[in-house]
């Protein structure tokens, strides 16, 4: 059961979202991406633009705009729920087109439903903390 990478900074306050680099002799043009919990845990995130997307099994899941300058905004928090993984995709190509994504981030490494739940959870209620703290 690996759900999260701890690392020392657990300050939820960290950077939201960071680019993985997940092996010393290459480096994957933004295939991995770690997003923070409210936590502070950092969830490692495979990246795939919404038409290249494959079809998944149950797994959580992020549909992100990416900007011409190569940030991210998180538009929906989620995860599959269908044995049918072409539904899931289905699913997430649908609400994605809908919210104006254009890359998903997937999280397959919580393994039972309670595990994307709070998986879910946390990366939720740490975006709303962010949105929260700028319009302070």
């Amino acid at each position: 059961m690996l759900m999260h990478q701890d690392v020392t900074d657990t300050t939820p306050w960290g950077p939201a979202d960071e680019p993985a680099l997940v092996c010393a002799e290459a480096c994957f043009d933004q295939a991995f991406h770690y997003w923070r919990g409210a936590s502070g845990r950092r969830y490692l995130h495979s990246v795939y633009t919404l038409i290249g997307c494959p079809a998944l099994p149950r797994a959580n899941y992020i549909l992100v705009r990416r900007h011409d300058d190569g940030s991210r905004t998180p538009l929906a928090f989620g995860q599959t729920k269908d044995d049918a993984i072409s539904l899931n995709l289905a699913h997430l190509r649908h609400q994605g087109a809908k919210l104006g994504a254009n890359e998903v981030h997937i999280h397959l490494l919580a393994e039972t439903p309670e595990e994307r739940a709070h998986v879910e959870g946390d990366l939720t209620e740490a975006h709303f903390q962010r949105i929260a703290a700028n319009a302070a």
